[in-house]
């Protein structure tokens, strides 16, 4: 239903920064909660962070917390994973989705979103 879009993923050394961007499609991307999620090679795909749909509350696995923020810009039609502190561990596909719901919560499950991206590669070398 939504065309997702990330990109801003690259090669950085360990301790460096990145922010992702997930562009979306459509005019009901500010009813939806967002999720970012990421899988490396051979792992199975993992929750990362979510935001609500009016981005009033957000949620983190406990691994990047402290260190990862995600945010929102429904004017533009994005949501964004800042990323600081880069550790080899975080090196993967970074993934977006959108919420199945509209005004949906964060969610760290897969199956309560229905809309995926083709992912953005984050490399982080030791």
């Amino acid at each position: 239903q939504v065309q997702l879009v990330e990109s801003g993923g690259g090669l950085v050394q360990a301790g460096d920064s990145l922010r992702l961007s997930c562009a979306a499609s459509g005019r009901t991307f500010g009813r939806y909660g967002m999720g970012w999620f990421r899988q490396a090679i051979g792992k199975e795909r993992s929750f990362v962070a979510s935001i609500s749909w009016n981005g009033d509350a957000t949620i983190y696995v406990d691994s990047v917390k402290g260190r990862f923020t995600i945010s929102r810009d429904n004017a533009k039609n994005t949501v964004y994973l800042q990323m600081s502190s880069l550790q080899p561990e975080d090196t993967a596909v970074y993934v977006c989705a959108t919420h199945r719901l509209l005004f949906s919560p964060p969610s760290r499950s897969r199956d309560d979103y229905d809309n995926w991206g083709q992912g953005t590669q984050v490399t982080v070398s030791s």
